[in-house]
């Protein structure tokens, strides 16, 4: 037989190479100096050490593997048993492993010290970029904890094995497992966001009363990862809106009547398995008291909004360095891109919008430890600017990945290169733990019932004051707003959009290079800016900007 002749039309030319085996934190230099900044330098080794397992080219691999093969319902066993299991690729365990492994479900809480929240913060950060669907049990787990603590009984069991850096995902109880994970279980059908209206009952086994089993009956819209090992579940007990302990299998080594109807078909977050759920009589134990039910699961909420808004940071730095990567590599009219003015001002600003959303949000990060420390004031910056960092990083981002999309063309388009898993995650966590409006409605709150929160957020600001002209009229203008107290609900977006581009000006005055300062507050708050990224204004350094956060 003649061998066919080859089919070689081309050569490859003019592709840049995959972005991989290289370090996410050393290369990332905005994240390094925000990390010194927010006083955890002492954790660069670590960070180092982790950023690169993350950009080894087999961890990448299995990020996309986890996204591109979903997990898949189980309802019954071969043999008609009713069994509710979730399967996984194996990719999905193996990245479980490395972020269990990190300690970023649990460690600020079990291996406390200086800056344990925001050296944690850091590596969500990077985690983001290489699999986001995982962080979902990591964020409840870690938010969980607070909630946890102190109630004793299987709260306690449970919390011992989250405090493991034991990744464990055989379906078995708790009690004889390696380590534990734990999710939570708010919104119904009717509700979403207004829990108040939840439907399902908790009705008490043998009496009331803080640590008693409840039998729930009802169910749950949006259940996330139902494999874990228990959930925070709410749920209309006599006293009121009350907040259960859930576990996946009971004390006496019996699965709890948790039916899992379906896995819910998201546009994106494909790794991580979210469900809907009814409970049949299932057992829960309550935390705290009847009727308290969102105070008690809203400590947990705060948690798991300052990773929503450090997982966006995240998912921006990982488009941005995708785009800065292939603008270094790719050549068009007899020049790199990132030589072309146009494109220098596109990636420069795709740079200063992700270098300040690190640093707002490592900010904040940094917040949690001061009030873990025991700081009134951080408490009450806690409080105000937890939800205005979550909307306002949430809402930029999303733009900011698609931009950078844009910068690869077509290439960017196409599913299996890293830009789609980030695209299709980003709107996400705008929408979970709290919508845009509930954020702003929360800041609102804040700044009525805990006045002293915003003599915090403007001592913040104080430091900044004087260093540039532009942050001090903005600085001034927002004072104004403040004061003006008439339809403030309606105004709401607007006023946190300009509370938080006062801060990161603030921020990267204090602690970024003169060149980015200069750049946000000349395009952000100067109003030297058009309605797209890529609109810088003459004068600014736009190569130096785009040099420094070039991954190389």
């Amino acid at each position: 037989m003649t061998a066919l002749p080859a089919f070689d039309t081309h050569d490859v030319l003019n592709q840049p190479p995959a972005l991989e085996d290289f370090n996410l934190f050393t290369t990332d230099r905005a994240l390094v100096d925000a990390v010194a900044a927010m006083g955890a330098a002492t954790a660069t080794d670590r960070l180092g050490a982790y950023g690169a397992r993350l950009g080894r080219a087999e961890t990448i691999e299995a990020g996309r593997l986890a996204h591109r093969y979903p997990p898949e319902l189980k309802t019954f066993d071969r043999f008609g048993h009713r069994v509710d299991q979730v399967e996984f690729h194996p990719a999905w365990h193996q990245i479980m492993d490395l972020i269990v492994g990190e300690g970023l479900h649990s460690a600020p809480w079990f291996e406390p010290g200086p800056g344990a929240h925001t050296v944690r913060a850091a590596a969500y950060i990077m985690h983001a970029q290489v699999e986001p669907g995982s962080q979902c049990p990591t964020t409840m787990t870690y938010g969980s904890v607070p909630a946890l603590r102190g109630q004793g009984g299987l709260a306690e069991a449970v919390l011992a094995k989250v405090g493991t850096r034991s990744y464990d995902p055989r379906d078995i109880p708790v009690a004889d497992k390696a380590g534990a994970l734990v999710g939570m279980g708010m919104t119904e059908k009717q509700g979403g966001s207004d829990v108040r209206s939840n439907t399902t009952v908790a009705v008490p086994v043998a009496g009331a009363g803080t640590g008693a089993e409840y039998l729930l009956t009802g169910h749950k819209w949006f259940f996330s990862c139902p494999q874990i090992d228990a959930h925070l579940v709410l749920a209309q007990a006599p006293g009121g809106l009350s907040c259960f302990l859930v576990p996946r299998w009971l004390p006496d080594r019996t699965r709890n009547r948790v039916r899992i109807q379906r896995l819910k078909n998201k546009v994106g977050n494909r790794s991580n398995a979210s469900s809907e759920v009814e409970f049949q009589n299932a057992h829960g134990w309550l935390l705290g008291e009847e009727g308290r039910g969102i105070p008690t699961i809203l400590e947990m909420g705060t948690f798991t909004r300052l990773d929503c808004a450090l997982g966006s940071a995240g998912l921006l730095r990982g488009a941005v360095a995708q785009a800065l990567h292939h603008a270094g590599h790719r050549r068009a009219f007899q020049r790199h891109l990132i030589d072309q003015p146009l494109m220098t001002n596109v990636v420069a600003d795709l740079a200063i919008e992700s270098e300040a959303a690190s640093l707002l949000a490592l900010r904040l990060a940094r917040a949690f430890d001061e009030r873990a420390a025991g700081s009134a004031e951080a408490g009450a910056f806690v409080r105000l600017c937890t939800p205005a960092v979550k909307y306002w990083v949430c809402k930029r981002a999303p733009a900011g990945v698609v931009e950078a999309m844009e910068v690869l063309g077509g290439n960017g388009y196409v599913d299996e290169g890293p830009l789609g898993l980030l695209y299709k995650e980003i709107p996400l966590n705008s929408i979970w733990e709290g919508s845009g409006n509930v954020m702003c409605l929360d800041v609102l709150r804040a700044l009525q019932k805990a006045p002293d929160s915003l003599d915090v957020y403007l001592y913040e600001i104080a430091d900044a004051r004087g260093a540039d002209r532009r942050l001090d009229a903005a600085l001034r203008s927002l004072e104004a707003a403040l004061a003006r107290k008439q339809d403030m609900e309606h105004g709401a977006r607007r006023l946190v959009e300009h509370m938080m581009l006062v801060l990161q000006g603030a921020l990267l005055v204090r602690h970024a290079p003169a060149a980015v300062a200069d750049a946000f507050c000349a395009s952000r708050l100067g109003g030297d800016w058009g309605h797209a990224l890529g609109t810088l204004p003459s004068g600014v350094d736009a190569r130096a900007i785009a040099e420094r956060a070039r991954p190389s």
